[in-house]
């Protein structure tokens, strides 16, 4: 979860890139993409972008969006640290 600090220095609502990592799967972008929407349903797919590690073991997914609070980012966070695919949230 990232330094509660951090978030004292951010006014709401903002752009907010979160990422994800997990292993490489097909699945994995959908999975990222679903926890995120329970919380910005307004979130679509051309919000997302991905990229491979150079050894093609994990891939980091990144999802842009217009956070509200606080709150929204902790239970973002939250879902997708507790996602066994997910293997770092930042």
């Amino acid at each position: 979860m990232p330094d509660p600090d951090i978030h004292s220095l951010l006014e709401f609502p903002c752009d907010l890139d979160i990422k994800a990592v997990g292993l490489a799967s097909e699945d994995f972008p959908d999975i990222v993409m679903q926890l995120v929407q329970t919380h910005a349903p307004e979130v679509g797919m051309q919000s997302l972008r991905s990229r491979q590690s150079s050894g093609g073991k994990y891939l980091s997914v990144t999802v842009t969006l217009r956070a509200q609070s606080r709150e929204q980012m902790d239970r973002i966070y939250t879902d997708l640290s507790a996602h066994p695919d997910v293997l770092t949230a930042l």
